[in-house]
């Protein structure tokens, strides 16, 4: 991870934590030699690297990250950005870290992340969408968002959706069980565990830091200030109900690193399946990478996730 704020606590003693690589920092805090021997030596003990970093950074953090690959010409780096807020990101990357215990490949486990990222329910209570443009907001709820005292509703994944907070009325969540992160910045957290996480039926809500990029992300604060939001991510808490959901997935293999993948795109080399693969099964593959094979990972998802 690129920020210590994204490594959520491990729910239980199996499960690693993350390694921080703080290449957001000034370059004479956080030095490329020194950044490319941490990689290097990450490498050496545990064969694979997969970096998660925030879609929101500025480019400077990813340039880094991809300078480091390139110095250390190695193919065992994967850097994931999946389109997710950071609340998201954290509890995705809690998830693939539940699941780096299992006997997933490096490749499965670095594309399935594209996979899961689809399960988790993003979004922000904020007082304000004026400056927000990762969601599509309309004229009206822009001039709403000048009302003293207005609270929207924002849900970035897996649809889009906005809402003016006036009531119960919540948008709508996922069909089946999950557990809620949420985290403050100056907004109240009471519509968020006493209204949202009822009504989604989230299996327990669980206060975690607010990431340093949210308040970029949404829109929301300056200079230091995190301005009135509070993000949630609900997701799949159970590993076994994540296991059964990637391993559903027909596998495939990279025709240029060789490694193994789900979906339609290596997570190591973003290359994509190869092009003499039948049109049929590259079709199946591409649909893989957003919804599970029917059987077992779709029935898994209608228990009751429990941790």
């Amino acid at each position: 991870m690129t920020d210590p704020d994204l490594v959520l606590s491990s729910p239980d003693r199996h499960t690693p934590t993350a390694v921080v690589l703080p290449v957001g920092r000034a370059p004479d805090a956080y030095p490329l030699d020194r950044a490319i021997s941490d990689v290097h030596t990450l490498i050496e003990q545990h064969g694979y690297v997969i970096a998660l970093c925030p879609q929101s950074v500025p480019d400077a953090v990813v340039h880094r990250l991809h300078a480091i690959r390139s110095v250390l010409e190695s193919d065992r780096i994967a850097i994931l950005r999946p389109e997710l807020p950071p609340l998201g990101l954290a509890v995705l990357a809690l998830q693939l870290r539940q699941l780096s215990i299992c006997d997933f490949s490096p490749g499965v486990l670095a594309s399935a992340g594209r996979l899961l990222a689809h399960y988790v329910h993003a979004g922000a209570l904020v007082g304000s969408v004026a400056k927000l443009d990762r969601v599509p907001v309309s004229l009206k709820a822009h001039a709403k968002s000048w009302s003293p005292g207005a609270q929207f509703a924002v849900v970035a994944s897996p649809q889009p959706q906005l809402l003016r907070v006036t009531g119960t009325e919540t948008p709508s969540g996922p069909s089946f069980g999950t557990r809620m992160f949420y985290a403050a910045g100056q907004q109240s957290t009471d519509w968020v565990t006493g209204v949202l996480a009822p009504a989604w039926r989230a299996q327990g809500a669980i206060e975690a830091p607010l990431p340093a990029e949210s308040p970029r992300w949404w829109a929301t604060g300056k200079g230091g200030n995190p301005g009135r939001i509070v993000e949630f991510a609900a997701a799949i808490p159970d590993i076994s109900v994540l296991y059964q959901l990637v391993s559903s997935v027909r596998r495939e293999e990279c025709h240029w690193c060789g490694l193994e993948l789900i979906g339609d795109r290596c997570g190591f080399c973003s290359a994509p399946l190869a092009a003499d693969m039948p049109p049929e099964r590259a079709g199946a593959a591409a649909r893989s990478s957003l919804t599970p094979a029917a059987g077992s990972g779709r029935t898994a998802l209608t228990r009751a996730p429990h941790q």
